[in-house]
C-alpha cells in the first residue's frame, strides 16, 4: 500500500497540506477519513505547504482545516501550490480596514 502524501482535514477543504516534498508531475495521494483522493502536481510543493485539490476561482475563499484562511487573488489550478503569491489573507487586515475608512 502506498503512503499518503497530503492531509485533508474537513470535507469542505479545497486545499490539502503535503507531508513530503512534491515534485512536478507527482501523483499526490490525499486522504479524508476513509476516502482517498489523487491530485496531479503541476509544480513543486515543499513539505508543509498547501496544494489545491481542485480549481479555485479568483475571489473564492480558501478553506483549510474547515476554516477560511484567505481568498484567491488569481485562478488557482488543481495541483498547484497555494501560498502568499496567490492567496490574500482576510483576517486581521488592518491595511484593508484603513482603506475602507479613508474611502
Amino acid at each position: 500500500m502506498r503512503c499518503i502524501d497530503a492531509l485533508i482535514m474537513k470535507s469542505q477543504d479545497n486545499v490539502a497540506t503535503v507531508i513530503r516534498d512534491i515534485e512536478v508531475g507527482d501523483t499526490v495521494l490525499a486522504t479524508l477519513g476513509n476516502e482517498t483522493f489523487t491530485i496531479q502536481a503541476k509544480e513543486k510543493i515543499p513539505f508543509g505547504f498547501k496544494i489545491a485539490l481542485r480549481s479555485i476561482q479568483k475571489g473564492e475563499l480558501i478553506i483549510k482545516y474547515g476554516e477560511v484562511i484567505g481568498k484567491a487573488n488569481i485562478i488557482i489550478n488543481a495541483g498547484t501550490l497555494v501560498h502568499v503569491h496567490n492567496l490574500d489573507g482576510i483576517r486581521g487586515r488592518g491595511d484593508v480596514e484603513k482603506r475602507r475608512i479613508i474611502s
